[in-house]
């Protein structure tokens, strides 16, 4: 029987193993398409695989913790701290020992669709998330590291079931928790890298909304980091209540 490459590819999608006899088969047609159409689904397979190997690489820190008796490791970043305008946005979340999000990173390696999409399986698979928010305002009054510790802790607050572990990224925290502060943990640890996708999406959202409040500026593209748009937009509109006064240019504006 002779598969008609349309036929062929739609078989392929069933197939997760070179073994298979119908891809062996598939591998003695000499027509080109046919050969693109194996090829393209080798390349989907290769990077499946290697999706698949960090994603277990990425489990080792929450492995670690549940074989020490931990149940609710929950993983906590934060962004949000270089900007001149907006909120800093921490999460914490905790993941449950089954969860398999392959491709799943540092939300900045990750484009807005994918962080979004990423983001909706993070919450609906999620044991427990919590959200910390400080404004501009408060960060100005006690510094970025401090309100960045202050958003983490809130986060960690609304977290039910209470966590038993915290895996932090870069960051010490003063709690009752233990915990281990991972340098780059968004890239490393799987309970941290969900926290960095739903901060992101959470404080991008606030910024899309500051956007509409605020149209001559660009939030929604640039989420309030200095951007040559953004700076540009300040010389020619000034500064706005959610610009963070102490930070520097926004600072050489004020009266």
């Amino acid at each position: 029987m002779k598969w008609t490459i349309k036929e062929i590819e739609e078989k392929l999608v069933t197939i997760n193993d070179e073994k298979d006899e119908f891809f062996r088969q598939i591998q003695q047609d000499e027509r080109k398409g046919v050969q693109t159409v194996i090829k393209r689904w080798q390349r989907v397979r290769e990077h499946q695989k290697i999706q698949h190997e960090k994603f277990i690489k990425m489990t080792e820190y929450e492995h670690k913790y549940r074989q020490g008796g931990y149940q609710y490791i929950a993983g906590i970043d934060e962004v949000g701290r270089g900007p001149l305008a907006g909120p800093v946005v921490a999460a914490a979340v905790i993941l449950p020992p089954d969860f398999y999000l392959p491709g799943i990173d540092d939300s900045k390696k990750l484009n807005e669709k994918k962080r979004e999409q990423f983001c909706m399986k993070i919450k609906e698979t999620a044991v427990a998330i919590g959200i910390g928010i400080i404004n501009n305002d408060e960060i100005d009054r006690i510094n970025i590291f401090a309100a960045t510790k202050k958003a983490m802790l809130e986060a960690i607050s609304q977290l039910e079931p209470k966590p038993d572990f915290l895996l932090i990224d870069a960051v010490k925290l003063d709690t009752r928790y233990p915990q281990e502060s991972i340098i780059k943990g968004d890239g490393l640890s799987i309970s941290i890298a969900a926290a960095s996708i739903v901060a992101k999406v959470t404080r991008d959202q606030i910024l899309k909304d500051y956007d509409v409040q605020y149209p001559d500026y660009g939030f929604a593209n640039h989420a309030g980091y200095g951007t040559k748009e953004h700076l540009e937009a300040i010389q020619s509109y000034g500064i706005t209540p959610i610009h963070r006064k102490s930070f520097a240019p926004i600072k050489e504006y004020i009266l």
